[in-house]
C-alpha cells in the first residue's frame, strides 16, 4: 500500500515537473514583452547606489559560492524517498520564508539605505536555502559544479522570460554542460561568467529584495520571493533525479527534451 502511495507521489512530481518544464521552455508572451520594456524603463530610474550594491553583491556572492567554505557546510542526505526528502525541503522553505519576511521588515522599516545595508543579507539568505535543498536532494555542494549549477538556479529565478528561456537551455542539458566544464574551481572562468550573469539577472527583480516602500511591504516581497526560488530550486533538482531514474529503468515516459 505505502509503495503504491510513492509511486503515485512520484507520478504527481514528473506531472508538476513536466507543467514547470513547458513554462520555462514557452516562448515569451506579448504581456512578457512589454513588461520587458517596462522593467528596462525601471531599471534606468533605479539609482546608481542600487546598481553598485547589487553588482558588489554579486561579486563577493560569486566568490563565497564558488570558492568559500561558508555555504558548503551541509552535508547530503544519502537515503529516503522522494516524498520523505521532499517532505524535508518545504519545511526548510517555510523557515526561510518566516526568516526572509522578518529580516525584510526590519529593513524595509529602516528605508533604503538600511535596505542597501541589508541587502547581502537577502540574497545570502536565499543561497543558503539553495545549499539546503540541494544536499537534502542528495547532491554533494562541496564540488564546484554542483555550486555552479546552484547560481543557475539563482538566476533562472530572477529572469525575464526572454532570458528564461536561455537560462533553462543551461539547466536542462546540465550533465552534458557539466562534463565540460574543467574539475576545479580555480580554473574556471568565473569572471566572464560573472559578466554574463550580470546581464541575465533583471534588475527590477532584484530591486525588489531591497525593501524600499516599508516594513509590511519587505517582509511580504521576501516571503514571495523565497517561496519562487524554493518551487524554481526544487523542480529544477527534479529534473535531474527524474531524468537519472528515467535512464536506469530504460524509461521514457518521461519527457526529456520536447
Amino acid at each position: 500500500m505505502q509503495h503504491h502511495h510513492l509511486n503515485s507521489y512520484e507520478d504527481q512530481v514528473r506531472t508538476e515537473v513536466l507543467f514547470w518544464h513547458r513554462k520555462m521552455t514557452s516562448a515569451p508572451s506579448f504581456t512578457d514583452r512589454l513588461s520587458k520594456k517596462v522593467q528596462d524603463k525601471i531599471n534606468g530610474y533605479i539609482p546608481e547606489k542600487v546598481h553598485k550594491a547589487i553588482t558588489l553583491t554579486m561579486e563577493k556572492l560569486f566568490k563565497a559560492v564558488l570558492f568559500g567554505a561558508e555555504y558548503t557546510t551541509g552535508r547530503k542526505m544519502t537515503n529516503g524517498s522522494l516524498v520523505y526528502r521532499e517532505a524535508y525541503i518545504k519545511n526548510q522553505i517555510a523557515f526561510y520564508q518566516k526568516t526572509a519576511s522578518l529580516e525584510g521588515a526590519v529593513t524595509g522599516a529602516g528605508g533604503l539605505l538600511m535596505g542597501l545595508a541589508d541587502f547581502p543579507v537577502l540574497i545570502g539568505l536565499k543561497m543558503k536555502l539553495l545549499f539546503d535543498i540541494a544536499a537534502l536532494y542528495g547532491f554533494d555542494v562541496k564540488d564546484y559544479r554542483e555550486r555552479l549549477y546552484i547560481l543557475y538556479i539563482f538566476q533562472l529565478a530572477f529572469s525575464s522570460q526572454q532570458w528564461r528561456n536561455e537560462v533553462y537551455k543551461m539547466i536542462d542539458t546540465w550533465e552534458d554542460f557539466a562534463k565540460t566544464l574543467p574539475e576545479h574551481a580555480e580554473d574556471f572562468n568565473w569572471r566572464s561568467f560573472q559578466q554574463e550573469y550580470r546581464d541575465y539577472i533583471d534588475l527590477a527583480k532584484m530591486a525588489q529584495l531591497v525593501p524600499v516602500i516599508g516594513a509590511a511591504v519587505g517582509a511580504i516581497a521576501n516571503y514571495k520571493l523565497v517561496a519562487q526560488l524554493g518551487e524554481t530550486a526544487m523542480n529544477c533538482y527534479r529534473l535531474r533525479l527524474l531524468r537519472h531514474s528515467g535512464s536506469n529503468n530504460n524509461d521514457d515516459t518521461y519527457p526529456v527534451n520536447e
